[in-house]
């Protein structure tokens, strides 16, 4: 894909319909063996959040690729000493081909891009979580052969993956539904522009009534009650969440064909009973295996094949 060759990822807005489902097809060739593409680059990862899915399978797919990954944890660069942002980021900008930034702020990452020419890849940040969609997506496809007129419904916390999954499914033409309390709703700017990208052709719905948002859907997605950060909130924010728990009687309403989706990692019987993630309509570890095959096919994209 040369067409997104030298481009920064810092939201799934940052694509457009055709470019997300290009990707997604990439991600199926790459993971199918019916490409193998090189990209002999340096990565760097600079988190100043926890991570083991988005760590290892951005690694593992750089290695794949042929490529090489620094891991630049900010508790071992000047970055923990002050070092201003936009120093840093001019600066490794010189030594590294790519990177994936996960951290706090949206505009932090913004502030990294502009001062660095070479790609930015939005590995988290408090807003969004574009790769972990990008995942979702591919497995989605997977599973059902298809995304459009498909319907997802989300449980929970109207956090970054709430936000991403809303612009994911709007592009690629899936109903997506958000069952949240009236106090944690997505970011209202980002429902809007999914509104705007679904156009009238699939739905894009947020309802306080998980029963409003499960009826026939085709996936159920849950997420942690309390996200990274919020740590402090997590034991007063569960009687709030326990309507939205995704359990055997919520798959009750959804559609015969139903998949359950988390993006890891789980408090089970909290946001997901332990009886879901390891029941039969689980596809939790496809989807966990498919970040690695989706960043890959981004990484390539970005950096094009060598």
């Amino acid at each position: 894909m040369e067409k997104l060759k030298g481009r920064d990822l810092l939201s799934l807005a940052n694509l457009n319909s055709d470019e997300l489902k290009e990707l997604l097809q990439l991600a199926c060739q790459l993971k199918s063996g019916k490409k193998n593409l090189k990209c002999n680059k340096v990565l760097g990862l600079l988190f100043s959040k926890a991570s083991t899915r988005t760590r290892v399978s951005f690694s593992v797919a750089m290695y794949q690729l042929g490529g090489q990954v620094i891991d630049l944890n900010p508790t071992v660069t000047q970055v923990s000493r002050g070092e201003p942002l936009i120093d840093t980021a001019r600066v490794l900008d010189r030594y590294l081909d790519i990177f994936a930034i996960r951290t706090f702020e949206q505009k932090d990452l913004e502030t990294f891009a502009h001062y660095a020419k070479n790609p930015v890849i939005n590995a988290l940040t408090d807003r969004e979580h574009p790769c972990q969609i990008l995942a979702d997506l591919l497995t989605v496809q997977e599973c059902f052969g298809r995304l459009d007129g498909i319907t997802l419904s989300y449980f929970g916390d109207g956090n970054n993956v709430a936000n991403s999954l809303l612009l994911g499914c709007a592009m690629v033409g899936m109903n997506v539904r958000i069952a949240t309390p009236a106090n944690y709703l997505p970011n209202m700017e980002i429902v809007e522009q999914a509104k705007t990208i679904a156009n009238g052709n699939s739905e894009v719905i947020i309802t306080e009534d998980p029963q409003v948002a499960v009826q026939d859907a085709q996936v159920l997605y849950t997420d942690v009650w309390a996200s990274m950060g919020q740590e402090q909130e997590a034991n007063s924010r569960i009687p709030i969440f326990q309507p939205y728990q995704v359990n055997e009687k919520l798959l009750e309403s959804a559609a015969d064909n139903v998949i359950v989706l988390h993006c890891l990692p789980a408090h089970r019987d909290e946001e997901i009973t332990n009886a879901v993630i390891e029941g039969d309509k689980s596809q939790v570890w496809k989807q966990a295996e498919n970040r690695m095959h989706a960043q890959k096919a981004l990484l390539v994209s970005l950096l094009g094949n060598d």
